[in-house]
């Protein structure tokens, strides 16, 4: 019980000196600049760390109508500008997206290309059901 008595009676001691010292113009003035100084140093690094952090961007998902095309979709009656999204051999009855396993057995020479699914379908050709996407 001394013990917590003495320890009590220091704290109260510190608490009226930095009362005193707390209490004169000049060293409130300074404790303010530094304060203020502080806050300003912490603010702009905030601000930093804050542009360092990079923007969340929200994607639509692709649409219902859309083959799927290496992680990108396509939609299923546009074509692109090279007009080589799907591709069938000459001898066959199916097509295929270019990187399927069944695109790439065909020969160079038996290659027939379509721009739409829709064109494939009219020269009577069928999706392949080995090839993801179709």
């Amino acid at each position: 019980m001394e013990r917590i008595a003495r320890i009590r009676e220091l704290v109260k001691r510190g608490v009226g000196t930095a009362k005193e010292t707390l209490g004169r113009e000049d060293t409130f003035i300074v404790c303010v600049v530094i304060l203020v100084g502080f806050g300003g140093f912490g603010l702009g690094r905030l601000s930093m760390a804050m542009e360092a952090i990079s923007p969340v961007l929200i994607h639509s998902a692709p649409d219902s109508r859309t083959v799927s095309a290496g992680g990108e979709g396509l939609p299923a009656n546009t074509a692109t500008t090279n007009g080589k999204n799907f591709v069938a051999s000459v001898a066959g009855s199916k097509y295929h997206l270019p990187w399927c396993s069944g695109a790439e057995s065909i020969k160079e020479e038996n290659k027939i290309w379509f721009a739409t699914v829709d064109a494939a379908r009219a020269a009577g050709y069928s999706p392949a059901a080995n090839c993801k996407g179709l």
